[in-house]
């Protein structure tokens, strides 16, 4: 039985991100990066950062997921905090390397807060249901 809701949709949500990232990545970023004169070690650090990401966001699905149909929600409080703060961060990083590399294309970081913020409110929603007892 789902315990919470808001759980289960980051989850959702955030498995998908996953795929749509790993896609993205695959059709539109790497394939430019793979025609251009970078050197081999640079290509390959960019393929690796950009799968950690992905399979991040897809950590953090399953394990939403999983948070919502368990039993005791104060147990997996914490654990819910934690990824909100580790996106956060990352957007921080976005938003900071876009801001010190690139100021002109800082409105292209837009989609990105307007998702953040959807899903770290999703996320303090969840963090706020009190179990049933």
């Amino acid at each position: 039985m789902i315990k919470n809701y808001y759980y289960l949709i980051v989850g959702i949500l955030s498995v998908l991100f996953s795929f749509t990232h790993a896609w993205n990545g695959q059709t539109t970023v790497l394939p430019i990066v793979n025609v251009s004169n970078i050197d081999l070690a640079t290509k390959t650090t960019i393929f690796y950062v950009w799968h950690i990401l992905t399979a991040e966001n897809f950590i953090f699905g399953v394990s939403f997921l999983v948070m919502a149909f368990y039993k005791d929600l104060s147990k997996v409080k914490f654990t819910a905090w934690f990824i909100a703060v580790i996106i956060i961060a990352r957007w921080g990083v976005i938003f900071g390397s876009t801001l010190s590399k690139n100021i002109n294309s800082l409105t292209d970081t837009l989609s990105d807060l307007i998702a953040i913020i959807i899903y770290v409110g999703l996320i303090i929603l969840g963090t706020r249901i009190k179990d049933k007892i």
